[in-house]
Formats: structure tokens, sequence, C-alpha cells
């Protein structure tokens, strides 16, 4: 392996580790803030109880976020000095604004949030929680801003290489913007709901049956109920602004090699680029035509447009493509099926009424939004191969001259970190919810004697 395929592993195990945070606290800080606006409307302890509890897991995947963006970024220059040496006017500018609007946003109040339930006004207190909040939906939009124009570059120009704004709104609200932050915003959603009712069954499982428990069980299937549809719709509307715009990306996505119509939607297919045909297809007739075109005659462009005059692809890996976008919608059908299902056993029998099989099957899908992120994740960004910017810059020519045995070496020093922080971090989570259950341990009477 060489120096660019060392450094694209490398910085995808740096932002698959990254990623899994921000997925969380995006979504978490609104929910917070739902919490803690329930207990000053009702003065019901149980939601004060889910705000003290789920502000904990909170903190630890911000501290996660921040600690692993850190070691991200500094891979813009080890790596990749190629990126900012051609886009960097664009790219630079965008990542100070996200520090500047928002994550100085989410430090300084974050402080407030986490400590000052007991110790300022209650007003200060939520007003500190939507702050947060609106600072990690800040963060997340100019991330997206920036990764949005790479798929999508507009309102720039060329002088001798090197890309300068030229509009900056065009910049920001570049094509594919408005879909791509609507599909991270609403996974993150969906990764908190299956989050808090997945580590609620797991308690209730154990015995904890206090109201707080039952009412996190309850939101979370809730809210994957009401997300899945939207996202399902917006998943949609996504993949036909990336048929606009980057339909080699759809064509692995499909696995289509031929241009055409009537194209059927593969469920199963083993592409093989060398031949440059799928084996095994098992499909649907007519109906990625129908997805795309919305018409079973719509025109689907194939693989096979996308090939140099010398037989070179020029479309990104096909295999990975296509099967992390089958992932993802799998995922995402599973969550449809179970949040649905979860709501309507509620409605029927409540909480008390649900099977163990079907809390057991909440507890090991508390972690599902992860899977459909990274799968997601996966699709996009494989899918803009091999341009690290579209059509402006390549990854190969943004790379930097990195001997091949040193990326090796801190990229396997990343993945033995990374992993034990993940095993860290899911234990805790299980350990927290397991110490919530419990009655607090008595304290000792100091004693009254004085000291000899």
């Amino acid at each position: 392996m060489d120096t660019l395929l060392l450094s694209r592993i490398q910085f995808a195990a740096n932002i698959s580790f990254h990623i899994l945070f921000p997925t969380i606290t995006i979504a978490l800080g609104w929910v917070l803030l739902f919490f803690k606006l329930r207990f000053n409307r009702t003065a019901d302890r149980k939601w004060m109880e889910l705000y003290l509890f789920w502000v904990k897991v909170f903190a630890l995947s911000f501290a996660l976020g921040v600690v692993s963006g850190i070691t991200m970024s500094f891979q813009f220059g080890t790596n990749w000095p190629g990126f900012m040496e051609v886009v960097g006017n664009v790219a630079g500018p965008l990542l100070a604004y996200e520090v500047l609007t928002a994550f100085f946003l989410e430090a300084v109040f974050l402080g407030i949030m986490l400590f000052g339930a007991s110790r300022v006004p209650g007003w200060l207190h939520t007003l500190a929680t939507f702050l947060v909040a609106f600072g990690t939906t800040m963060s997340a939009f100019w991330i997206l801003v920036l990764n949005s124009w790479m798929h999508t570059p507009a309102g720039y120009e060329l002088r001798e290489g090197i890309v300068y704004a030229a509009n900056w709104w065009a910049i920001i609200f570049n094509p594919s913007m408005p879909y791509r932050l609507a599909h991270m915003l609403l996974a993150s959603g969906l990764t908190v709901a299956f989050l808090i009712a997945g580590l609620s069954a797991w308690r209730w499982l154990r015995h904890d049956r206090t109201p707080a428990v039952a009412t996190g069980l309850r939101f979370g299937l809730t809210l994957g109920a009401l997300l899945i549809p939207v996202q399902i719709l917006a998943g949609d509307m996504h993949g036909l602004n990336t048929l606009e715009h980057q339909p080699a990306k759809v064509a692995a996505m499909e696995g289509n090699w031929e241009t055409g119509s009537h194209v059927p939607l593969l469920l199963f297919a083993l592409p093989d680029e060398a031949a440059r045909e799928n084996r095994f297809e098992i499909g649907i007739p007519s109906m990625a035509s129908v997805i795309l075109k919305h018409d079973p005659a719509g025109v689907v462009p194939g693989l096979n447009d996308f090939v140099a005059e010398d037989g070179t692809p020029q479309h990104p890996p096909v295999a990975a493509v296509f099967w992390s976008f089958r992932i993802m919608v799998g995922i995402g059908m599973l969550m449809l099926l179970v949040s649905w299902g979860g709501v309507w056993l509620i409605w029927r029998r409540g909480v008390e009424g649900l099977p163990r099989p079907a809390l057991w099957g909440l507890a090991g899908m508390s972690f599902a939004g992860w899977g459909a992120t990274l799968a997601g994740w996966y699709t996009t960004e494989i899918g803009r191969q091999p341009w690290l910017v579209h059509g402006v810059l390549t990854v190969k020519e943004a790379v930097g001259d990195v001997a091949a045995g040193m990326v090796l070496s801190t990229l396997l020093a990343y993945l033995v970190v990374y992993a034990a922080l993940i095993a860290a971090y899911v234990g805790v989570l299980f350990h927290l919810a397991a110490k919530a259950g419990q009655p607090p341990a008595p304290h000792p009477t100091p004693s009254l004697q004085p000291a000899e």
C-alpha cells in the first residue's frame, strides 16, 4: 500500500471515529432542552431525572468529539497539504466561522449547562442549554457547508490553479448543502432516538421501573417513529440532487453499468469492476428508474459513461459505494420497522406490556444510528472519488510527500487508541445506565469528635 491509499485510510479512520460523537451531541442538545422545558412547565421530577442522566452522556460525547476533531484537523497539514494550498481561501474561513460562531458558544455555556442546575436561576440554566444546543447545530452547519462545497463547488474562481472566493453566498448555499444538512440533522435525531430508547430498554430489563425510564423509552421510540419517514423523504431528495450533480456516484450506488431506462433496483449483486458487470443480481424491475426519475422509463446513468479514452475508470470504487448505500438503507428500514412496531405495542399495552424480546432488540439497537451514519458517510465520501473537490482537485494531487511507513505506523496507533476509546465510551454509557437505577449509597455520618 502506498502513501496515497494509507493516507486515505488514516483520514477515513479519523473522521469515522470523530463523526460518531457530533452525531449524538447535535440532536441530544435539543432533546435536553426539551426535557428542561417540560420540567419547567410541569415540575414533574422525571423530566429533570432524564435531563441529569442524559447531560452526562452529552458531556462525554462532546469531550471525545472535540479531541478527535483536533486530531483530524492536523492531517490537513501533515497528510493533505495540497488541500489547503489549493482551496484554503474557501476552506480556511469556513472552518474559522465554525470555531467562532459555534465552538466558542458551546464551550462558554457548557459549564453552566453541566453544573449550574442548582447554582444559577432556572431561566439562565435553560438559556445555557439552548445556547449549547444552538452551538452544536451551528457547528454542524459550517462543517457541512464545507463538505457540501467540496461535492458541489460554487461561487469560486481559479487563478493559476488556486481557488479564490468570488461569492460567499453561493459558496455557503451551494447546490447540495440544504439536502446534506437536512439529511445529517435527521440522522443525528435518529441516532439519539434509538440511543435513548435502547439504554432505557436496557434499564427496564434490569428492573429499573422508574417513571423517568418509562418516559425515556416512550420518548425515544416516538421520536424515531416521527423522524424516520422524514429522513426517507430527505434521502430521496438528496439522491435526486446527487443524480443531477454527481451522476457517477449514483451509478455506483445503483451498480448500473449501462445508461438506459427501466433500470432495476438491485437488492443484491456482486459488482465486478474488472469485467464491468454484476454477478448474482437480484433486483426489482424498473424500480431504480422509478426512484430516481419517478418514471419506469426514466433514464439512469451508467458507469461505462465515466471511463477515459485510455480505459481508466473516472468513477468511484463500485463495490464499496454499492454496499455501503445498501447497509445505510437496510438499517433505516429496520429503524422504521422497530420504531413503528414499538410505538404500536406501547399504544396497545403500555411500556409495562413490552415483551422481553422487544426490549432486548431495542437495547441491541442502541447504536444503530452509528451504523447508518457511517454507511451513509462512506457512500458520500467514497462516491466522490477520485475527486477531493469535485472537478477542481483530485485526491492524488492533494496528498503529502510522507513516507508510507510513517503513515502506516501512525494509522496503527490511531486504530488501537480509537478501539480502546470506543470500548470505554460504550462501557461507560451502560455503566451510567446501570448506576442510574441503583439507590444512592448512604453517606457516613461525620464524626463530631475533635481530631486527635
